[in-house]
């Protein structure tokens, strides 16, 4: 009898890598209690982001599935309350509905509980055309979120596993004899181009994790000319800054994706960097692919800025002296 029971008995190890063991296990174990409650017929000895399972063979099936839908939901919505997982074990899957609509516009659920969604009209219009298209203009003024967005929305494919790889470029406009003189290695020389970059990504990656995605090149930044000769693939790309390209850069990089990439270009027609004698590409561009289908613009205005109730009053003047170039 005993040995038939052994024949019953199984053993699972359960990884996840992509959550945070926290968010899983909760505050002092709190859900890992919980989860042993409600199946107390199966020994779980846990370390780091490991799970092993040993138990009867039904019984540890039901854990496996459950607990593959409790990662799930931490990947879609960042934590699970204790209070309401007890809800979750026995009726998930109207728990798992009411999660999901309240947080329909939720992008990414950062560290430190940081929530990353739309915060204006035209902010939520790039998220939802970019469900819609592969290549999206994002276009406005500074502090309209529109870096911030796409890259939430990078991170969010990322996570979803849409994508294997998010690619972020920008210009360096003074990637010629200013850069040389700049201190360290050519990484030191460009990161201060690509410094808001990074700083969107702490927001919304744990550094352990973004590191992590860094060092295997899951996710890469880099600057605009290190696109050259590449095919970008089942990655999620965007080009920021764009104002800070010429003709040849833009269709250079826009030529450069794959059949299963989604790009976003971000850019600000008043604040063009490059030397006089240079035209920037990204107004030529909306107006030729404009048409397209699967291409779509988001133009942001004043009244998407997020930063300072005076920043909308500068952008408004500045903007009356750009009308004039950006009508030709």
């Amino acid at each position: 009898m005993k040995q038939k029971y052994n024949k019953l008995l199984s053993e699972v190890i359960i990884t996840f890598d992509d959550i945070n063991p926290l968010a899983f296990y909760g505050v002092n174990n709190s859900n890992l209690s919980l989860l042993k409650k409600a199946f107390p017929r199966l020994k779980l000895v846990t370390r780091g982001n490991k799970i092993k399972v040993v138990g009867n063979n039904e019984d540890v099936q039901r854990f496996e599935e459950k607990v593959n839908q409790i990662i799930s939901l931490i990947e879609k919505n960042g934590k699970i309350p204790t209070k309401s997982l007890s809800n979750m074990l026995f009726d998930l899957d109207s728990f798992e509905n009411r999660v999901e609509e309240k947080n329909s516009n939720v992008l990414v659920h950062g560290p430190n509980g940081i929530i990353v969604k739309p915060r204006t009209k035209n902010q939520q219009k790039i998220a939802e055309l970019c469900e819609k298209n592969d290549i999206l203009f994002a276009i406005g003024p500074a502090g309209t979120g529109k870096t911030y967005t796409a890259v939430a929305l990078a991170v969010r494919a990322l996570k979803s596993k849409l994508v294997k790889k998010i690619i972020l470029t920008r210009p360096a406009v003074e990637a010629g004899e200013s850069l040389g003189f700049l201190p360290g290695d050519l990484k030191e020389k460009i990161d201060p181009y690509l410094k808001p970059l990074y700083d969107a990504l702490d927001d919304m990656i744990p550094v352990e994790k973004l590191n992590y995605y860094m060092q295997n090149r899951i996710i890469e930044v880099a600057p605009l000319a290190f696109m050259r000769g590449r095919t970008l693939d089942h990655a999620f790309v965007i080009l920021d800054e764009a104002q800070n390209a010429t003709n040849a850069q833009l269709k250079m990089f826009l030529t450069r994706l794959g059949s299963s990439a989604k790009c976003i270009v971000t850019g600000d027609l008043t604040q063009i960097d490059l030397p006089k004698n240079q035209k920037s590409g990204l107004l030529t561009a909306v107006k030729i692919l404009e048409k397209i289908e699967g291409i779509a613009t988001v133009n942001l205005t004043q009244a998407d800025v997020i930063r300072h109730k005076l920043v909308k009053k500068i952008i408004e003047a500045y903007g009356k002296l750009n009308e004039q170039y950006l009508n030709k």
